[in-house]
């Protein structure tokens, strides 16, 4: 069955030209894209977001980090989509991803991780819909 993942290619990402090169992991991975655009967060934006999160220590770093510049946020799709695209990027933190993964490779820390990952399909179609319409999936 098909699962849509949400990918953000975040400012970190941005800021080190990396792009390029983490899409296409993600389309050797198999990865079908629906969507893609590059945008900047406003505060408001990244907190409804991240809002799971508010409360917790790292919620207002993270929302100051999310609007520090443009980021990418990509829909995704295939099968088994959120456990493969986890698996691509790695662990939360750079230092406990496995070698090979794209956090272990070029994420600096835990905060500045290069990228964005749903971690559930329910998760995954939220977070899609939060920055694409349907309409603008193809």
């Amino acid at each position: 069955m098909l699962e849509r993942t949400l990918a953000i290619l975040k400012p970190d990402c941005v800021r080190k030209n990396l792009q390029g090169e983490v899409i296409s992991r993600i389309q050797r991975g198999g990865f079908k894209i629906l969507g893609m655009k590059q945008i900047r967060l406003t505060k408001e934006e990244a907190g409804a977001f991240y809002g799971v999160h508010k409360g917790r220590p790292f919620y207002e770093g993270l929302v100051e980090f999310m609007t520090s510049g443009p980021c990418v946020p990509i829909a995704l799709e295939k099968e088994n989509a959120v456990a493969d695209y986890r698996t691509i990027i790695g662990a939360t933190d750079p230092k406990d991803a496995l070698a090979g993964t794209i956090r272990k490779l070029f994420a600096d820390n835990k905060g500045e991780n290069i990228v964005h990952g749903s971690d559930s399909p329910e998760n995954g179609r939220i977070e899609v819909a939060f920055f694409f319409a349907e309409s603008e999936l193809v």
